[in-house]
């Protein structure tokens, strides 16, 4: 009797275990977005390409300026020919598609906000998600009595060659090689004497 109810009770979890992995398999959903590179390979690619366009060089038919800036901001004044996709909504299915044709199309994609500062985090996320035409505009927006101002902002750049100080990492990273101290702290230790204690009393 005893192992009847065990048996039963096995067929039963069993079965519930098969139904909650069918379940699963038909619910899952592949996610819409995934990383075409790995932040690691896209340092190394940020490091050695450049990525920065000026004005002048805007004003062709292959560039379509971006403002990511709010659409207030964007009404208030704007580049020629630039369109408007907010930073929160550039994951929407509506501007990726367009993204996707711009890639298609051969067409390089300029972004640009009230600073480079940014426009920095769309940047690196459509890179990392495949889009890898993309450009940033180094520019400041600022108005003067509602008008438009448009500075060119100088956008610090490395003295030092980071390809290879990172080179240099991954040598000194895959070698076992324990480089000695050359020159080794030497501790001094400080012995006090105990004072001695007066004689008291006396004959």
């Amino acid at each position: 009797m005893k192992e009847l109810e065990k048996t039963k009770r096995i067929s039963i979890v069993s079965t519930l275990f098969i139904l909650a992995v069918l379940i699963g398999l038909f619910t899952y959903k592949r996610p819409k977005n995934t990383y075409a590179f790995t932040t690691k390979s896209t340092l190394e690619k940020l490091s050695n390409d450049n990525y920065f366009i000026s004005l002048n060089d805007t004003n062709t038919q292959n560039n379509v300026l971006i403002d990511v800036r709010n659409a207030y901001e964007f009404e208030k004044g704007h580049l020629y020919n630039a369109i408007n996709i907010n930073t929160p909504d550039l994951l929407n299915d509506e501007n990726l598609e367009l993204l996707k044709e711009y890639k298609n199309t051969n067409k390089t994609v300029v972004l640009y906000g009230n600073n480079p500062q940014e426009i920095n985090l769309p940047f690196l996320l459509l890179y990392q998600l495949g889009y890898d035409n993309i450009k940033l505009l180094p520019v400041e927006i600022t108005y003067h009595q509602n008008k438009l101002i448009t500075k060119k902002y100088d956008v610090e750049t490395s003295k030092t060659n980071i390809k290879d100080f990172i080179n240099q990492s991954i040598k000194n990273a895959d070698s076992d090689a324990i480089i000695p101290n050359a020159n080794p702290i030497k501790k001094t230790i400080v012995v006090r004497q105990k004072k001695k204690k007066k004689a008291e009393g006396g004959c």
